[in-house]
């Protein structure tokens, strides 16, 4: 039996970090996983700035609900789920994450926990376990499923290299340059192809 592993962010929905920071115009806010590989110096990163601007979870939450899913990524998740089981893993949280998966109709998702305070200051974060994406491929794989995994930025590398086939989907050019072996799609017919091929495999 084959699961099929998608990022989130990038893949399915726009950035929900670019879509505050051109809300609020901080510029800061704009860097994500394709910039920067280390999520916790990342995370660290948001949270400084956040608290300087005394912006709060509710601030973000309100951009999310305006956010949509990336034209034709409703209809390439709808066909593939036809075709195969997916999960999505994902190091967004779950505080964000809930309007974007009731948009897919409730897609199974792996993510991340907000610590927020009384005030509704966001002063931390939980994940789920360091590196979860790839230890999530590798526990699929040792459950006997074949996996496919796909993703476009740095914290989806792992993942990709360690599931039996996978791809980058629209990854900036900074990681293409990087890892040129890695297979590339740039369209959902053409990601929806390169997946049926590995279902048929």
């Amino acid at each position: 039996m084959e699961v099929v592993c998608l990022d989130l962010e990038g893949v399915l929905v726009p950035e929900i970090w670019i879509a505050f920071a051109q809300k609020t115009g901080i510029e800061e806010l704009r860097l994500t996983t394709r910039d920067i590989p280390d999520y916790t110096v990342l995370m660290n990163g948001r949270i400084r700035i956040l608290k300087e601007h005394g912006l709060h979870l509710s601030d973000i939450q309100d951009v999310i609900a305006t956010i949509r899913p990336l034209e034709g990524a409703k209809e390439f998740l709808d066909e593939l789920r036809s075709l195969t089981q997916v999960v999505i893993l994902s190091d967004t949280f779950r505080e964000f994450a809930s309007p974007l998966m009731k948009q897919l109709d409730w897609p199974t998702i792996f993510c991340n926990s907000l610590v927020v305070d009384n005030e509704g200051t966001i002063t931390g974060f939980t994940l789920r376990q360091e590196d979860g994406k790839r230890k999530a491929v590798e526990h699929l794989r040792l459950m006997g499923f074949r996996t496919f995994a796909a993703g476009d930025s740095y914290n989806d590398l792992t993942m990709i290299k360690t599931a039996d086939c996978g791809s980058l989907f629209r990854a900036p050019e900074n990681i293409l340059e990087e890892y040129p072996e890695l297979h590339l799609s740039t369209t959902y017919d053409d990601f929806l192809s390169t997946i049926k091929d590995f279902l048929n495999g």
